[in-house]
């Protein structure tokens, strides 16, 4: 398989890139050179947010002869749809097929706990969007644009929360870092409430499975609904990190009157309600149909932590991403009771 990733160098595009190379895949990485890619790959340098940024590729000749330069293009975009739209309709005659990495926001809010492939989308979202656009109905606006450009030739690979080795975006690795430093730690609402994401390695591979076996249209790719718990989730946590740490499970409505904001504050976590039902409640019979399978919580929370030690204890951190994690003085007046 030959394969081209644009991006390839963080997180979920440096997971498909790790998972391709080690099926001993042919693998060229297109990105705009911020981040080294793993070792093994080809490079083409360019930045599609500018005009002329897709140089490098259309450099690359079309074969001309029926055949393709590469079997498969997967794209993690998560900007303006009109760089996916670029992007998709320069590689249409170079690429088989293109897997693009959209996400379950693209669902019409709110979404109901259990909702399938074919609910009801965001509106207003539009390939040719540019500038800053709204998470959602940019995700949209690239499914869209991968489909007019792919058709049934395009996956759209429906993710859900996203943790594990590599993550930019703050969140398991927050929770590590405070449970390793010990003492009391918040713990929010009840141990039992159920968790629902996936681990980003094997979302990477559930997305190069399925592009061999030239699937098509929506997946949504997260674990089933109880997966994992809150309570499984954090106690893996202490293991792995091998802490003191305290676990103090605190009542919702005292956390939320003080002001914490859940997912953000307090990563992972949501109160019961509409968002933890759309986020924490998905349907993903289609995808465990189609050999999606998920790893255990423990593996997931246990390697994040040996990669955190690898790179010296600091994740790195997406700019166009909020910072994760609770006001210390707010944590420490909500374990004082």
């Amino acid at each position: 398989m030959r394969l081209l990733i644009l991006g390839g160098t963080e997180f979920v595009g440096r997971a498909v890139t790790e998972a391709a190379l080690a099926r001993g895949w042919e693998t060229t990485v297109f990105h705009r050179g911020r981040h080294a890619p793993p070792p093994g790959v080809a490079e083409l340098l360019g930045d599609r947010t500018q005009e002329g940024g897709l140089a490098a590729l259309a450099g690359v000749a079309e074969p001309g002869d029926g055949s393709y330069t590469w079997d498969l293009v997967v794209d993690t975009w998560s900007g303006a749809p009109s760089a996916v739209r670029d992007a998709a309709r320069l590689l249409s005659g170079r690429a088989a097929r293109y897997t693009y990495v959209s996400s379950r926001s693209v669902y019409d809010y709110p979404t109901p706990a259990g909702l399938p492939e074919d609910g009801p989308l965001v509106e207003g979202a539009s390939p040719d969007a540019d500038g800053d656009v709204p998470y959602a109905q940019a995700k949209r606006g690239g499914e869209l644009a991968a489909l007019d450009a792919f058709g049934d030739r395009a996956l759209l690979g429906r993710a859900g929360l996203i943790i594990g080795p590599w993550e930019n975006v703050g969140r398991l690795p927050w929770w590590l870092t405070r449970i390793a430093r010990g003492g009391p730690v918040l713990a929010p609402g009840a141990p039992d409430v159920d968790l629902q994401y996936i681990d980003v390695r094997d979302l990477a591979a559930w997305l190069l499975d399925a592009s061999e076996k030239g699937l098509h249209g929506p997946y949504n790719l997260v674990s089933r609904p109880g997966h994992t718990t809150m309570g499984e989730f954090l106690n893996a946590c202490v293991r792995a990190t091998g802490s003191d740490a305290e676990l103090r499970w605190t009542d919702v409505d005292r956390i939320l009157a003080a002001g914490v904001e859940p997912w953000t504050d307090l990563p992972v976590w949501l109160p019961p309600g509409e968002l933890y039902d759309s986020l924490h409640q998905g349907d993903v019979r289609r995808a465990y149909g189609a050999g999606l399978r998920c790893r255990p919580v423990e593996e997931t929370v246990a390697d994040t932590w040996a990669w955190l030690r690898e790179i010296g204890g600091t994740a790195p951190q997406r700019p166009d991403r909020p910072l994760k994690g609770i006001d210390p003085a707010t944590e420490a007046k909500l374990l004082a009771g």
